[in-house]
């Protein structure tokens, strides 16, 4: 038994990497080169699917697009080299991370400015609640009183009064 389990283990040791991609095998000389086509087949965005990479979509661009990962490596380019292609044929829409550029700082930059929003306005709320609200003066005070009062006889009163006292303070 001991020495079925060993030839099982050299024979799986010498064959040839394959990298397993929704269901389908992508036959490697090299298990680095597998090891690569996962990693890129992870980093790469499906462009039809909105938050999905090309190792978990199922939508028929991405298998093709695993298909010429597949083939680019196989022509010996290099990871860039195949992200190159793809960003050319594609956009930046499949990267996950784009790159710094001008029309991409918002992206980047975005974050960082919100939350320097944040804190001027924490800080301008700390500002205005620690300098405290000025007390009344004593005209101010009975002008309050006064409108209180008003406003509770007003409340006590027939509509229609209201309706009249308005019309003679208007004349």
């Amino acid at each position: 038994m001991i020495r079925v389990m060993a030839a099982l283990f050299v024979l799986a040791i010498s064959t040839s990497a394959s990298a397993v991609i929704d269901g389908h095998k992508y036959p490697f000389d090299d298990p680095e080169d597998a090891e690569r086509f996962a990693a890129l087949a992870e980093e790469l965005r499906c462009p039809k699917c909105q938050n999905q990479n090309l190792a978990d979509s199922n939508a028929p661009v991405a298998a093709d697009l695993r298909n010429k990962v597949y083939e680019l490596m196989q022509d010996g380019k290099s990871d860039q080299e195949v992200v190159d292609y793809l960003v050319a044929r594609y956009g930046d829409f499949v990267r996950y991370t784009p790159p710094f550029r001008l029309d991409t700082v918002l992206l980047w930059l975005g974050p960082l400015l919100l939350l320097l929003a944040g804190l001027a306005l924490v800080r301008r709320t700390r500002q205005y609640q620690a300098s405290g609200i000025a007390e009344l003066t004593e005209e101010e005070r009975a002008r309050l009183d006064s409108l209180k009062r008003e406003s509770s006889e007003s409340a006590n009163e027939n509509p229609d009064d209201q309706y009249q006292k308005l019309d003679k303070d208007k004349t």
